[in-house]
């Protein structure tokens, strides 16, 4: 099993009905994109943020499915522009010593592939963790 989890810190002028427009988003892939076995999108309590999501998935090739997604792919779209600070991570149960490289070999592949998702990523203040892009990415 693989845990993706981001937690995100909003600019302060970020239009509530965007934000709310954006989470629904996130919520909307936890229902729809298949390989994901169950998820949560809410408040991100005891922290410097103030939301955060978790998608679970079986195994890598569940997290290739979700992390190409065409709706994840939207949610970046939208809600990359409203967040000033990010911060992603996963946790695996899988002990092959390979799953942490392919995990970040995913997410290269995601970026090498998409230069305006790098040119979102770059509009956030901070972004650490386990899906952001190499900083030699272009």
């Amino acid at each position: 099993m693989i845990h993706h989890q981001i937690r995100l810190a909003m600019r302060p002028d970020a239009p509530r009905d965007q934000v709310d427009e954006a989470l629904e988003m996130l919520r909307r892939m936890g229902r729809e994109i298949e390989a994901v076995t169950y998820w949560s999108v809410g408040r991100d309590v005891g922290g410097d943020f103030d939301y955060g999501a978790l998608f679970a998935v079986e195994d890598i090739e569940g997290y290739r499915a979700y992390m190409h997604a065409p709706l994840h792919r939207r949610v970046d779209e939208i809600g990359l522009p409203l967040v000033r600070r990010m911060v992603s991570h996963d946790l695996t149960d899988d002990e092959d010593p390979a799953t942490g490289d392919l995990i970040r070999q995913i997410h290269a592949e995601r970026f090498a592939g998409d230069p305006s998702l790098i040119a979102l990523i770059q509009g956030l203040g901070s972004y650490e963790g386990s899906s952001a892009p190499e900083p030699d990415a272009p």
